[in-house]
């Protein structure tokens, strides 16, 4: 009995250890999702609730990607603390954190039905997190809460496709510049046998790209494309970890611009204003994340293809054991392609 009594004790510390962990998890993503949202709404360009970058997307669908489905009531309780202050009605509300919940579940259920993988290191893992991640999930909040302030009476009308879009493409920006940065953030690693010269080129890769940025939103001169430069730099020499926070800075320094009406954003109306920041922003996005995977997949390739090379020479040299191997440096140029060369 005394045995039995033990192991019913253990089982109910584990499962309230459990319990305990899923708990935590669950109010850290509705603390990250809070804080997310209220960064995105310093940048507020409709009602008061409606940003050209919505970071909570992104901070959502990277947690579902990396903890599973079991963290969607963390992100309903995030957006419940971020709309229930500032919505139009209860019943609005409502709507609204239901289709803020929603769209990033039924965007990581897109990704997980098409065998998406968070390393991002695939052409496809890229398209398919651009159109289906942020492009088709985020149509769902985006109508659900446009839908919501219309019939709540917040918003007019003549209004609603206006802030349709910029809801839309608010959505669609965080899971397109935050989602990659979260990502990788999660498998960082302090770098190792790392040269002093790759730290130094990659702390002038993330200045410069903010120094040209800066400059490019604070003149009226249209100087926007000398930002792409730097994105396909970070993008072939570091991959997603260099591309995904160059994109942000770039996303960042333009939106802020856009909501101050300075540079090559200024004198024009909200909805030109938006479709401008928007086309930039997404090509910048597309640009990064593009670029970085087509490298991430070539290199990965090009490893392969050198594995099964060594593996194909070791297998030669077991089946002509009589012959000697001579060291790869001392081959000619000719033996090394083709023995039989004349």
């Amino acid at each position: 009995m005394a045995a039995v009594a033990r192991d019913m004790g253990i089982r109910r510390n584990n499962g309230l250890r459990r319990h305990g962990t899923t708990a935590l998890r669950l109010v850290a993503v509705a603390a990250l999702y809070y804080a997310g949202a209220r960064i995105g709404l310093l940048q507020e360009l409709v009602r008061g609730q409606v940003t050209p970058l919505w970071p909570p997307t992104g901070i959502a669908l990277a947690c579902l990607l990396t903890l599973g489905p079991m963290a969607w009531p963390g992100i309903a309780l995030g957006a419940v603390a971020v709309n229930a202050p500032i919505g139009p009605s209860p019943p609005a509300v409502i709507a609204i954190v239901a289709g803020n919940t929603l769209a990033p579940v039924c965007s990581y259920l897109l990704l997980r039905r098409v065998g998406f993988r968070p390393a991002v290191d695939r052409l496809r893992d890229a398209l398919v997190l651009v159109f289906l991640g942020a492009l088709a999930g985020m149509l769902i909040s985006a109508t659900v809460g446009t839908a919501a302030l219309l019939l709540s009476g917040a918003l007019a009308a003549g209004d609603f496709w206006t802030a349709w879009s910029v809801w839309w493409t608010g959505d669609a920006m965080g899971v397109l510049v935050i989602t990659p940065v979260l990502l990788v953030l999660r498998r960082a690693r302090l770098p190792r046998g790392v040269g002093p010269y790759r730290l130094l080129e990659a702390v002038a890769l993330l200045l410069g790209t903010a120094a040209v940025a800066l400059v490019a939103m604070r003149t009226e001169v249209s100087l926007l494309f000398l930002v792409f430069p730097f994105l396909i730099w970070a993008a072939l020499r570091f991959q997603l970890a260099g591309a995904a926070p160059c994109s942000l800075i770039v996303t960042v320094l333009a939106i802020a611009s856009t909501a101050e009406g300075t540079g090559p954003f200024s004198h024009h109306s909200l909805t030109a204003r938006m479709v401008t920041l928007q086309a930039f922003n997404g090509s910048t996005a597309l640009t990064a994340l593009l670029l970085s995977a087509v490298i991430t997949e070539r290199n990965a390739t090009r490893r392969q293809i050198e594995r099964v090379c060594a593996q194909l020479a070791d297998v030669v040299f077991r089946l002509t054991p009589d012959e000697p191997r001579p060291p790869e440096g001392d081959r000619p140029e000719g033996d090394r392609s083709s023995p039989d060369r004349r």
